[in-house]
């Protein structure tokens, strides 16, 4: 049997965390955006979720309507995740030794850059997610990047230290 064991002294128990609570809040505070700014809700989401899954299961996801599957739901989730976690885990080895301001500075610039790649960068790979280019998406992104790094840094404050390295 294979055993894995998170080694709370490496940092990827926080970086996961953050990540998965990056994803999370950056998702909640998108949704709410979309509410009081659109009437496009539950659609836009919708749409987002089928271009997200696209990655993985190909453009054949892409036409409308753009109503809720269960299969692109969930494949969208798993990509939103571990792309999540892969960015807190970038941002969080770049800034980890930073004073707390300049940390949270860091990580909503961090987002904003995420930002561009994301919607300027990889649309020459995934050209269908020029649509979601707008200041909605920009101020997620600079959450996302936001609560990456105070989760991160939370939690990397509460785990133990190992003697001598206090």
């Amino acid at each position: 049997m294979i055993e894995c064991r998170i080694n709370y002294q490496s940092g990827w128990y926080a970086i996961i965390w953050a990540g998965v609570m990056a994803g999370i809040v950056s998702t909640l505070i998108q949704i709410l955006l979309w509410l009081i700014f659109t009437d496009d809700l539950p659609a836009i989401l919708y749409r987002d979720a089928r271009l997200t899954a696209a990655m993985v299961l190909g453009r054949s996801v892409l036409p409308p309507p753009a109503t809720f599957d269960v299969g692109v739901m969930l494949t969208a989730t798993l990509i939103h995740f571990a792309i999540s976690i892969t960015c807190a885990a970038l941002l969080a080895m770049s800034v980890a030794r930073f004073k707390t301001t300049p940390a949270l500075l860091a990580g909503v610039g961090f987002g904003v850059a995420l930002y561009a790649v994301n919607l300027y960068g990889f649309t020459v790979i995934f050209p269908w997610f020029a649509q979601t280019r707008g200041w909605i998406t920009l101020i997620v992104h600079g959450v996302f990047g936001l609560t990456a790094i105070s989760v991160y840094r939370w939690l990397s404050s509460k785990m133990p230290r190992e003697p001598g390295n206090n």
